[in-house]
């Protein structure tokens, strides 16, 4: 799941993680192609927020999610949902690992699950790697890789 983190991201912990963080940029490799895809556009929107309470939530939406009529039909139904990710719990952390316990999740399936990612944390950026796994959208298994810029 990644190189091996130098002495300074090694120091990360959870009280590193405490803040907001702003979506720069969502990658996908699938693990049968190794294609790289942007499954949410070059230009992501999404936040990323670990309080000190132990309390995290995450949203990405698409970088060009249309806004609906003021009733959508079920196909912008389904277009919106398929262009966003939402979920939140608690968090836990272990070494280069953060553990996300989702109690809410856009995608039921999420509901209940630990979701685990590798982490780094270099300057500013939040680099957050997920496992190879099951996409929740299309079954092909592949793993995300993410970056985030703190903001507070």
């Amino acid at each position: 799941m990644g190189k091996k983190l130098g002495p300074r991201q090694q120091q990360a912990s959870a009280s590193s993680l405490v803040g907001t963080w702003k979506l720069r940029s969502f990658t996908l490799e699938y693990a049968d192609t190794r294609e790289k895809v942007e499954p949410f556009g070059a230009h992501p929107h999404g936040y990323l927020g670990y309080g000190p309470d132990g309390r995290m939530y995450a949203i990405i939406v698409h970088e060009y999610r249309g806004r609906p009529p003021e009733i959508p039909s079920d196909a912008e139904k389904i277009l919106l949902f398929s262009g966003m990710g939402a979920y939140a719990g608690t968090y836990s952390v272990d070494g280069d690992i953060v553990r996300h316990h989702v109690d809410i999740s856009w995608i039921e399936t999420w509901t209940g699950t630990t979701q685990l990612r590798r982490f780094r944390i270099e300057g500013n950026l939040l680099h957050i790697q997920s496992p190879a796994a099951k996409d929740p959208l299309d079954g092909r298994i592949s793993s995300a890789v993410l970056v985030w810029a703190k903001i507070r």
